[in-house]
């Protein structure tokens, strides 16, 4: 095997962890115009990735470092709601599309996931 190859699988490798879910923090009072995305992201999104994005035993922490803007752009967010995706980062299974979400929808979860990340020092 070359060592690139060797190279470009340990680096994978090393993106794939077990994730024990954050200590869950109340992040302060939402802002007004984040209300309807918190409520969206409570009825659709915090069963897996937690009330407050820490991730539970069934999905990853989305107030991670993986999961900032320069590594994961809103769009990444909102394809993975659209059209779910393969675990990359994470050992749980893949996340399927969250249906029945419209577009001003979709924009509110990943305004509130944002600022979570914000409240936990993730810019």
């Amino acid at each position: 095997m070359s060592s690139r190859w060797t190279l470009a699988l340990l680096l994978l490798a090393g993106c794939r962890e077990r994730a024990e879910p954050l200590a869950d923090v109340d992040p302060g009072p939402v802002p007004p115009a984040l209300v309807e995305g918190e409520r969206t992201y409570q009825s659709r999104c915090s069963a897996c990735h937690g009330p407050h994005g820490v991730g539970t035993t069934q999905g990853p922490p989305l107030v991670h470092r993986y999961y900032q803007p320069s590594h994961h752009a809103d769009e990444a967010f909102r394809l993975a709601i659209r059209f779910g995706v393969r675990p990359h980062h994470w050992h749980f299974g893949p996340m399927p599309p969250v249906a029945g979400l419209d577009d001003a929808a979709v924009s509110g979860v990943i305004g509130y996931i944002r600022w979570l990340q914000r409240q936990r020092g993730i810019e």
